[in-house]
């Protein structure tokens, strides 16, 4: 979808600042909403890309203004609503609740299953990650010249906006992946080849392109039609 959250090329934004020696967590509660994210995974509540698709549903101006660790709690607390995990109601509450009482430790958050909707957990073994077996050859080779499709998906995906009808080189063939498209929307794992394709600078930025500037993209092969070396 072209959110909010599709950044990469848009100008206006400064420069990105580092942190030196940034910790891992700014506050405890980023810690718990990194804890939150990866049991409800775990648990087959939720796949990471209908995870990333809430994030991408942030209203524009909360996106922009929010940190990190906020654009997570926000994602989450929307997927789970959604899938009846939990509810907005309850969150509100919660909330109004720690406002008048900011010394009150949490307690154990316990959802209601009378009006729970059932959610199918399937969780998937760690070991396996997100590659699958390989049930046909892959359509590019490395050195193959390909083009990006011009598309405007709805849903998510993961070929950025600046990328799309622009040529580029295979560079690498990773194997086969869970495609992020279907598996956001419930429409299966859908699985096809992932390749690593290079983009020179002029490709993408024209003519403010830094000198021999590249970019090298992770695409799954649905993104790609055969396509002419870019100059």
């Amino acid at each position: 979808m072209d959110g909010i959250h599709d950044l990469g090329g848009m100008h206006g934004f400064g420069p990105v600042v580092r942190e030196k020696d940034e910790p891992a967590f700014h506050a405890s509660w980023e810690a718990a909403v990194m804890a939150i994210s990866r049991t409800t995974r775990e648990q087959g509540l939720v796949n990471i890309d209908q995870f990333r698709h809430a994030i991408e549903r942030m209203a524009p101006a909360h996106y922009l203004s929010a940190s990190y660790y906020e654009r997570w709690l926000d994602g989450m607390s929307r997927l789970l609503a959604e899938k009846s995990v939990i509810t907005h109601e309850a969150l509100d509450s919660r909330t109004a609740h720690f406002l008048a009482h900011p010394r009150q430790t949490a307690k154990a958050f316990i959802v209601s299953t009378k009006s729970r909707v059932p959610v199918v957990a399937v969780p998937v073994p760690a070991s396996t990650g997100f590659m699958r077996r390989e049930l046909r050859p892959p359509a590019f080779r490395v050195g193959d010249a390909v083009i990006t499709r011009e598309s405007r998906p709805a849903g998510h995906t993961r070929l950025p906006r600046y990328a799309r009808g622009k040529r580029g080189t295979i560079s690498r063939y990773h194997g086969v992946h869970v495609f992020p498209d279907t598996n956001a929307h419930g429409l299966g794992e859908m699985p096809q080849p992932l390749y690593s394709v290079r983009f020179g600078g002029q490709e993408l930025w024209g003519d403010s392109a830094e000198g021999h500037q590249a970019v090298y993209l992770d695409l799954w092969e649905s993104y790609l039609l055969p396509g002419r070396q870019p100059q």
